[in-house]
């Protein structure tokens, strides 16, 4: 799995709905965080090996309704073991 990390800016007052869209419609969404300073958004996805992260932030993330830049952070995930984590599916 890929963690990819997406700082959003969002259109004036669109804050709240780019967020839900987010949240509601693109599965590889892990969290969505508001943020204060240059980009209103701080959000993470898990994406499937054989997704190639460039036409995911382009064709998902960039076309969503209200968002206006994004700045992609590729994490490596030194510090932890996946396979520990418990995500939605194991609850």
């Amino acid at each position: 799995m890929k963690t990819v990390f997406v700082m959003i800016k969002c259109e004036l007052g669109r804050t709240y709905d780019v967020a839900a869209h987010l949240a509601d419609n693109v599965p590889e969404v892990r969290s969505v965080y508001s943020t204060s300073g240059n980009y209103d958004l701080l959000a993470q996805f898990q994406l499937s090996p054989e997704q190639e992260i460039g036409r995911f932030i382009t064709q998902t993330v960039q076309v969503a309704p209200g968002v206006k830049d994004t700045y992609t952070i590729i994490g490596l995930n030194a510090f932890t073991d996946d396979k520990n984590v418990t995500g939605p599916d194991d609850i």
